[in-house]
């Protein structure tokens, strides 16, 4: 018997899957999470020890989190480089996550989905989608609603690639105070 999924867009390593380019798309490409029933049937390196064999839903439930190389070495790995996602948010997310449990952290995630979606909405000429991604998984979410809130202001009555570079502006600035980096980290 298979077991139960609770949380299919919250990768098994710690990863949010609402805020992935892969998964904001509606190409047939579309990911619909990593522990989706597609995602499950191609596996990944934790989809295969944890959920399969282990029988878990999250590396840090696995009796051996505190000891597995894959999965620490994943989490510094995610401290200085990305894939095609932004790892940058990994670490504090997993100590968010076991601090507050996972329903909490996807309440926060379909949250700040919403907010990229309202980007993507309103200032995604098509090339931003990543751009965008990123940055909503970095930036505080005050700082996204107020970026968009001022974006909005700002692009009124400008044509699409004019409001995504007033965005982009906004965004850059903030990150920028922050230290926060918005492309990925390769």
């Amino acid at each position: 018997m298979a077991m139960k999924i609770r949380y299919a867009e919250v990768g098994v390593c710690g990863l949010s899957c609402r805020l992935c380019p892969m998964y904001q798309t509606s190409a047939k490409s579309r990911c619909t999470g990593c522990k989706s029933e597609a995602r499950m049937a191609l596996g990944c390196a934790f989809i295969t020890c944890a959920v399969k064999k282990k029988g878990v839903e999250f590396c840090w439930d696995c009796k051996e989190a505190d000891t597995c190389k894959r999965w620490k070495q994943h989490r510094e790995i995610g401290k200085q480089r990305d894939s095609f996602k932004s790892y940058q948010t990994l670490e504090d997310d997993i100590i968010f996550i076991q601090k507050n449990g996972v329903h909490r952290f996807e309440n926060v995630q379909k949250n700040r989905e919403q907010l990229l979606k309202a980007m993507l909405r309103d200032f995604n000429e098509g090339r931003s989608k990543s751009y965008y991604c990123i940055a909503v998984t970095v930036l505080r979410i005050e700082e996204l609603k107020d970026s968009h809130s001022e974006a909005r202001k700002e692009s009124v009555g400008l044509g699409i690639k004019e409001k995504s570079r007033v965005l982009h502006s906004i965004l850059d600035a903030v990150a920028n105070k922050g230290n926060h980096v918005l492309k990925l980290r390769k």
